[in-house]
């Protein structure tokens, strides 16, 4: 997990919710670095609470008796109680006037058996781009990006991922973002057809993207560097694409042989667009503005 990036493993003492997904993201790395050891619960239980997630998620917002439980899940008589069994016998729930009620610990296994549930819906969401970026993906946090938009590259349509980001740019005032690759395709036409006109912008691009953009349009980037709309700054590693929007947030994955846009991810999710803000201003920190003699 980039330490630049994500911020420092140790949460400020006003911690917001996103530092603490962070703090908890470091625990769960060092946790695993750990390995096993015999504070830890077993194998065999935590199966068991996966198995007994269902009826862990019927009760987490209101008690039901017996019957209730067969029907909300559709199982028999002989499995409710053996589901019921198991949650007594482990302290996850209580018998009260014949209603089941989770108790304070199985409210809270409930609680964690759905954001596993969750984040494992939301991982599998973004693997397109988790797998593009690698590792690069430590300092990501998926909790945020439980509901965004993904638009990946298929072979019928190459470029929905370039079409997302230029309709989320043609729908803002400002963007800053950092990127491997001119975020435009050079190829598209969009710069002569006035690409980022209207937009205020800071791009961090990697040297070599630099040259790229200014051989492709130097006289459109030169125009908009002197009309004070487009803020270029260099650094010699960047993990994936970043864009901060006006009300969205997106990130983008590249294939590292083509360097076309793979996948794009975009969310207006108010903890996402922190963590999006913290990375820039990281990345930000460590660049260096553009040489004057680019665009000599």
């Amino acid at each position: 997990m980039s330490q630049d990036a994500g911020g420092s493993a140790d949460a400020p003492a006003a911690a917001t919710v996103y530092d603490e997904l962070v703090q908890n993201a470091y625990e769960l790395f060092e946790r695993a670095d750990v390995g096993a050891g015999d504070a830890r619960p077993g194998t065999d239980f935590l199966l068991a609470v996966v198995r007994h997630a269902p009826v862990l998620e019927a009760l987490f917002t209101e008690s039901l008796d017996r019957r209730e439980i067969e029907e909300r899940l559709d199982v028999s008589r002989a499995t409710s109680h053996r589901l019921t069994r198991w949650l007594t016998e482990h302290g996850l729930a209580e018998k009260r006037d014949g209603r089941f009620h989770l108790t304070g610990t199985g409210l809270s296994f409930a609680e964690s058996v759905l954001r596993f549930e969750r984040n494992v819906e939301t991982a599998d969401r973004l693997a397109p781009l988790l797998d593009l970026i690698c590792e690069d993906h430590m300092e990501l946090v998926v909790e945020p990006f439980a509901d965004a938009t993904v638009t990946t590259a298929e072979p019928e349509d190459p470029y929905a991922p370039v079409r997302r980001f230029q309709e989320l740019l043609d729908d803002t005032d400002s963007l800053r973002g950092f990127n491997t690759t001119p975020m435009l395709p050079l190829s598209s036409g969009a710069y002569e057809e006035g690409a980022f006109e209207g937009v205020d912008a800071e791009i961090i691009y990697l040297p070599a993207a630099v040259e790229r953009l200014f051989d492709a349009v130097p006289e459109r980037a030169s125009a908009a560097i002197d009309a004070g709309h487009l803020a270029l700054r260099t650094r010699d590693a960047l993990p994936y694409g970043l864009a901060i929007f006006d009300d969205r947030v997106g990130i983008g994955g590249y294939d590292e042989s083509t360097g076309a846009m793979r996948v794009f991810v975009d969310t207006d999710a108010v903890y996402a667009r922190e963590w999006a803000e913290r990375t820039y201003a990281a990345f930000r920190r460590d660049s260096e503005p553009l040489d004057v003699e680019v665009d000599g």
